[in-house]
Order: structure tokens, then C-alpha cells, then sequence
């Protein structure tokens, strides 16, 4: 069923009237789920009606419709890609068999522990993304906010349906302390640690939709091959709701660098400090934050060598990135990946069984993405006339996982000692002075058509909309 029934209390393409007694307990989960929206997400904007995007259906060729809506009305549902009763596994020990319908019992601990993580992460950013409405740069940049907003909380709804369908009692817990847990609380903290990291600004945001997202798409892609039909049709769709998000994150670097790019050639300088007074955000300020939001998000991929990883490959539940398109014979035993380690103060390669560094191979699938979208920031300043390239950080600076945890080392890939760490480091990572900076900046702009100074308008619109559009209509 691809469309999706919107007369019900929770919107689905599931059938969820068909299993009242699912449909009872998602319907008691409904409320926490409001409340938890009024109190941690998007702050005053309960009465602003939003031109937001909602899904009509799974088909990809009209999958959804757009209209301004009330933030708090928004219709959260539960939607899945349509099933394929001939699918096979295609990699691990189960290769070739019938994909499973049902959580197997000797599965059942690693699955649910795969969905609450993924679950906790999408919470945590509309956590982490509260107060940016209040300094919003523009009526486009709020809209697109809030759509991801709603967005995050409808991939909490997906997790949790798998939880309450497939994992009884201990699911239907699992599924309130998702809403239990907070970002950045002392007490209860969300699962992975960039996900209790602020976003005090939109420069942050920006980074944060472009390489933390980004980390969804790979972790979302790696899910979507599992054995486990029901786990690989839901994240499939979040996919292609996934997809905006990273555009906001590319989109919105790319217009600070034309603004900033746009006032050093005006002032004909590429002084800092000059840039900064003229109400532009400068490149340092700006790779700084890179290499930070670059750094934390590369830890989300865990340990390079795991034999957790090993264990989720092998019994079929995640896969790789584009598994189908690989041509190894998707069992790995007996193959081997090259991971880094620190041997007497230098970084050395090592040759690993492969199914133990599947964690690397997620890693640097993401850091290829990554660095290609780097590449088109670059071509902004090259179009310019500007001399000075971005770049991602070494795979190994600024990690707090694996190996490379703690190691101090230069975003070129040099070891150094403790000393030049504490010298530099307020050359290579955010300031206290970088933070107070972009934070001067943030003032709110939300008349149609009006942007802060310190980023370009977008070249077009939201759904063929003009720029001017009237994106947000505040109750």
C-alpha cells in the first residue's frame, strides 16, 4: 500500500487499524510524543503555521504534498517502503535466503539495540536544534528548520513502530525512554556523544545538516540492506526524507562562503578581523567549525575495528553502503581492510579482517561523500577569485573512538606532543572568541525576502516558491 491513510489518528501505510491492539499502544505513545514536542522542540513556534512538506504517499514519483501547516499539527505517521515477498538476504551467513518478517529470537537483543540507537539520534537533534528559530537569518532558513524538525520526530515515530510491532514489553519501554532521555542532560544523556553536543548557532546548524545528517544517510543505507524486512523498507523511506536535510547543511555553508567571499572582495582583503567587522563570518572562523562538526561526526561510525560490526554483517542485520552494488562475494570471511594505529609517535596502516572493520569501511565510504561535498564550497571561492581551499580534517584528528581516541594530532596528519596541542588548538577547533563572534551575528530576520548579513539569499525557492515567499505566517 503505498498511499498513505491520513483519516486515522496516527497516519500510515501500515494498516495499523488491522492490529488494534498496536494501534492502542502507538496511540497511548502519541501523547508522551506531544508533550515531549511542547517542552524540548522547536521553542515558540507551537501557533506558527510552517509551508512544510508532508508525505502523501511512498512512491517516489509523488510521495508529497506541500501547504502551510501548524507546527503542532503537524501529522507525525508511520510510513514504509512497499514489501517485496521475494526478497533475499544478500550478504552475511543467511546470504540467499528469504528476507525475515519476523525478529529471529537469536537476533532479537542486537536488532533492538541497532533501532533504539538509531531512534535516540532523532530526538536528539530537534533537542539540539530548540532555540535556532529565535535567531534565524532568514524566513527560508526558519522554514527549512522547522521542516526538518518535524522531520527528525517523524523518524522517531518510524524506530519506535518497529519497537512496539516487533519487541513486546521491552519495546514498548524502549520507546518511552526515547523520550525520556535529553540531550546534553547530566543525568540521562542521549546514546552517542555528538548527539549531546550544542548547536549554539546557524553556522553550527549548517554543519551539523551537512556531515551529522550526512552520518544518517550512511547509517540509514547500511539499515536499509537488512535481513530484516520491516527495518530495511522503513529506513529506505527515511532516506528520502533524509535527502533535504543534507541539502539545508550543503546549501547553507555554500551561502555563508559566497557572503563572506562577496565582502573580501568588496573590502579587497582576506583579513580576519576586517571580515568580522564588516558582519561576515571569516574562512578560519568557518574551517574551524568544519574540521569540529567533521571530527565529532566521523566518531558516530564507532570503534575501526569492532566485532559488533562483524556480528550485525555476518547474522545479516546491517549491511554496507550500497551493498548490491559491491562486487566481493558479500561474506568478507578471510578478506582484509587497512585501518590506522599509532606506533612509536607515528601513524602506521594495519591490514584487519575485514568483517571486523566494517565500522572504516562506513567511515571512509562517508568521508569520500563528504570531501566531494567540500569540493563544491571550494568552487564558490574559486568562482570568486578567492585563493583559499577548505579541506576536511585527517581521519585521525580531534577523535575521542577507537584507535586514534585521544591522540593528538594536527588536522594535516601530524602527531604532536602536548604543548603544541594546547598552542594550536585554538587554530584548528572553535574558540571560546569564535563562538562569541558567530553568536554576535545572530540576530533574527524573518520579514519575506530579508536575510541576515552575514549569508546570500538561495538561488531559488522551496517548491518552485520565490525566495519572498511568505514561508512562515506567525500566529
Amino acid at each position: 500500500m503505498s498511499t498513505i491513510n491520513y483519516s486515522e489518528k496516527i497516519p500510515n501505510n501500515v494498516n495499523l487499524g488491522e492490529d488494534r491492539t498496536l494501534q492502542r499502544a502507538l496511540e497511548g505513545w502519541q501523547p508522551n510524543f506531544i508533550n515531549w514536542w511542547d517542552d524540548v522542540g522547536p521553542e515558540g513556534s507551537t501557533n506558527h503555521e510552517v509551508y512544510l512538506r508532508t508525505a502523501v504517499s511512498v512512491d517516489p514519483q509523488g510521495w508529497a504534498q506541500f501547504g502551510h501547516v501548524k507546527m503542532r499539527d503537524y501529522r507525525w505517521g508511520i510510513f514504509l517502503n512497499p514489501g517485496d515477498s521475494n526478497r533475499e538476504i544478500h550478504f552475511g551467513d543467511h546470504k540467499g535466503e528469504k528476507a525475515w518478517q519476523d525478529v529471529p529470537g537469536e537476533h532479537r537483543a542486537n536488532l533492538r539495540r541497532i533501532i533504539v540507537t538509531q531512534g535516540d539520534t532523532e530526538p536528539a537533534s530537534v533537542e539540539q536544534q530548540r532555540h535556532l528559530g529565535l535567531t534565524a537569518p532568514s524566513m527560508y532558513d526558519l522554514r527549512n528548520l522547522f521542516q526538518i524538525n518535524v522531520e527528525e520526530g517523524r523518524h522517531l515515530w518510524a524506530m519506535v513502530y518497529l519497537l512496539h510491532k516487533h519487541f513486546g514489553r521491552d519495546g514498548r519501554e524502549e520507546a518511552e525512554a526515547l523520550l525520556q532521555r535529553t540531550s546534553g542532560d547530566e543525568n540521562n544523556p542521549r546514546i552517542l556523544g555528538a548527539f549531546n553536543e550544542r548547536t549554539p548557532d546557524w553556522l553550527a546548524f549548517f554543519m551539523f545538516t551537512y556531515f551529522t545528517d550526512r552520518d544518517g544517510k550512511f547509517q540509514l543505507s547500511a539499515l536499509a540492506e537488512s535481513a530484516f524486512d520491516p527495518l530495511a523498507r522503513t529506513t529506505k523511506f527515511m532516506l528520502t526524507e533524509e535527502a533535504h536535510h543534507m541539502f539545508v547543511g550543503e546549501s547553507g555553508v555554500s551561502r555563508v562562503i559566497a557572503r563572506t567571499a562577496q565582502v573580501m572582495n568588496e573590502l579587497k582583503t582576506d583579513d580576519p578581523q576586517k571580515v568580522r567587522a564588516a558582519g561576515a563570518i571569516d574562512l578560519g572562523t568557518i574551517q574551524r567549525y568544519l574540521n569540529f562538526h567533521y571530527s565529532v561526526t566521523i566518531d558516530l561510525f564507532g570503534a575501526d575495528q569492532s566485532s559488533n560490526a562483524a556480528t550485525f554483517y555476518s547474522s545479516g542485520l546491517k549491511g554496507r553502503y550500497e551493498e548490491g552494488k559491491r562486487t566481493d562475494d558479500h561474506v568478507l570471511k578471510g578478506q582484509t581492510y587497512k585501518v590506522l594505529e599509532v606506533k612509536d609517535g607515528q601513524l602506521v596502516e594495519k591490514e584487519v579482517p575485514m568483517l571486523n572493520a566494517l565500522n572504516e569501511v562506513l567511515r571512509d565510504d562517508f568521508i569520500k561523500d563528504s570531501v566531494a561535498g567540500v569540493g563544491r564550497w571550494n568552487k564558490v571561492l574559486e568562482k570568486a577569485g578567492i585563493p583559499t581551499r577548505l579541506a576536511v580534517p585527517h581521519k585521525a584528528f580531534n577523535r575521542q573512538i577507537g584507535a586514534l581516541a585521544g591522540i593528538k594530532m594536527s588536522p594535516e596528519g601530524r602527531v604532536v606532543n602536548d604543548v603544541e596541542w594546547a598552542a594550536k588548538r585554538d587554530e584548528w577547533l572553535p574558540s571560546a572568541e569564535d563562538f562569541a563572534f558567530v553568536a554576535s551575528l545572530m540576530g533574527r530576520v524573518v520579514e519575506p525576502g530579508k536575510f541576515a548579513g552575514w549569508i546570500s539569499p538561495p538561488v531559488m525557492g522551496i517548491n518552485r516558491q520565490p525566495v519572498d515567499f511568505e514561508y512562515v505566517r506567525f500566529g
